[in-house]
C-alpha cells in the first residue's frame, strides 16, 4: 500500500498523521483527489461517522482510506458532548455557532456548575477501509473490530478495521492556555497539572488520544 486518502483536508490533522506514518505512506488529503463535497456523518456513534466517511471515499474514488471521528465523553453528563463535540452549542438551536469553541466551553462549563465529579475522556476512532489485497498478512491486530478474516470480501465493501484511542482526565472550572484547539482549554489529562492548551501541540501530540489511535494504525499498516 503506497497511497492512502485520510477523509480530511485539515492541514493540522495531516500533518500529525503523516509524521506518524514516515515516507513509506504517500497520504492524500480529500483535496488531493479532488473531493470537495461535504462527507455526510449521520450516524449516532464516532466508529459509524468515520466508517461514513472512509466507505464514501472509498465507494466513489477507489483509494484505500482512513477516516477519523472524535468526542469529548463527560461522566457526569452521561457521555456528553460525544458525537455531537464540534458542534454541541448549536444544539440549543443556533446554527451560526455550529464549531464555535468558545460557545462549546461556555456551554460545558455551564452544565458543569455545581456538579463535583468533572471526570472526562477524549476518544478517538480511526475507520480503515482497503482493497483486500492491501490488507497486511499475519500479525495480531489491536483494533477496535475487523473483518479481515472474511475470505471473499465484495470489491464494493473492502476490508475494513477499527482503532480506537482514549486520553482520560478531567474538565476544570476555568480555560487555561492558549494552544491547541476546540475543548483543549479545559481539559486537564491525567498525570499532568496542564491542560492540552498549556501543554502544547508537540506534547499534546504525543499523548493525545489521536495519537494513540493513529499509532495502532501505523503499526498496522506496517505489519
Amino acid at each position: 500500500m503506497n497511497k492512502i486518502v485520510f477523509a480530511t483536508n485539515n492541514k493540522h490533522k495531516l500533518e500529525e498523521i503523516r509524521s506518524i506514518l514516515g515516507e513509506k505512506f504517500e497520504v492524500l488529503s480529500l483535496s488531493d483527489i479532488g473531493c470537495h463535497e461535504d462527507i455526510p456523518e449521520t450516524s449516532d456513534t464516532l466508529e459509524g461517522n468515520a466508517m461514513q466517511k472512509a466507505q464514501y471515499v472509498f465507494d466513489k474514488y477507489g483509494y484505500d482510506c482512513f477516516a477519523d471521528d472524535t468526542g469529548l465523553e463527560v461522566e457526569a453528563l452521561g457521555g456528553e458532548p460525544g458525537i455531537y463535540s464540534a458542534r454541541y452549542a448549536a444544539l440549543d438551536g443556533d446554527d451560526s455557532i455550529s464549531h464555535d469553541s468558545e460557545a462549546n466551553m461556555t456551554k460545558l462549563l455551564r452544565k458543569l456548575e455545581g456538579i463535583e465529579n468533572r471526570k472526562a475522556r477524549f476518544r478517538t476512532v480511526i475507520a480503515l477501509i482497503t482493497h483486500p489485497q492491501s490488507l497486511p498478512k499475519g500479525g495480531k491486530y489491536d483494533v477496535l473490530h475487523s473483518n479481515k478474516d472474511n475470505e471473499n470480501p465484495s470489491p464494493r465493501e473492502g476490508q475494513r478495521v477499527g482503532f480506537e484511542g482514549i486520553v482520560n482526565g478531567s474538565i476544570i472550572r476555568e480555560r487555561r492556555g492558549g494552544e491547541g484547539f476546540g475543548y483543549d482549554p479545559i481539559f486537564q489529562p491525567e498525570g499532568y497539572d496542564q491542560t492540552f492548551a498549556e501543554l502544547g501541540n508537540e506534547v499534546k501530540n504525543h499523548i493525545s488520544h489521536r495519537a494513540r489511535a493513529v499509532q495502532k494504525l501505523a503499526e498496522f499498516l506496517s505489519l
